[in-house]
């Protein structure tokens, strides 16, 4: 029997290949899972992704189900209750931040129309980008336009969000499809 072909990164476990197959790479056009991703995202600065996707269903239980009104009018006290709980990461900066980059968000979608137009504002085109890497170790961290949509963000008040998880971001919400050539999932 064949092997299946994937990127090297999600190596065997069960909740990386399934979150590379089903959703890595995929264009996403709604504003409630780039939220969600963005969320993710930044709690991931730091850390390994396959932590933040083990805490995920966490993540969306404490953040109102990626709800970026809700999150956005979120109090200090109910902060405090979110860093009580274990199942996340409870860093005191980070959930923070959560609540003001979902202001941000907001800031932006009415600013923009949507998250996603000002996102693919930067994009050439504003198409995504599919590369062509032989194999993924040959993706890169950063790109230019990751540099630039983070310095923008980063101009607009976001946190947790500089190049290299603009990228990861980027990635994921398949604005750049980095799947290796011989990957099936490409």
């Amino acid at each position: 029997m064949n092997e299946i072909k994937r990127c090297h990164w999600c190596g065997n476990d069960d909740l990386y290949i399934k979150y590379h197959d089903q959703e890595w790479g995929k264009e996403i056009q709604d504003d409630k899972t780039l939220f969600e991703f963005l969320v993710l995202e930044s709690a991931q600065a730091g850390l390994s992704w396959i932590t933040i996707l083990r805490k995920r269903e966490n993540y969306k239980r404490l953040f109102a189900d990626f709800d970026v009104d809700r999150v956005a009018a979120f109090s200090d006290e109910k902060i405090e209750e979110i860093l009580l709980d274990p199942r996340i990461i409870r860093n005191r900066l980070k959930v923070k931040s959560t609540v003001k980059n979902a202001q941000l968000f907001i800031e932006v979608q009415k600013e923009f129309g949507s998250f996603y137009s000002y996102l693919y504002a930067f994009m050439p085109n504003n198409k995504s980008i599919k590369n062509d890497f032989k194999n993924s170790r040959e993706t890169p961290a950063t790109s230019e336009i990751s540099d630039t949509i983070a310095k923008d963000m980063k101009k607009r008040g976001f946190k947790f969000f500089g190049s290299t998880i603009c990228y990861a971001f980027m990635q994921a919400v398949g604005m750049v499809n980095d799947h290796a050539v011989d990957c099936e999932f490409r």
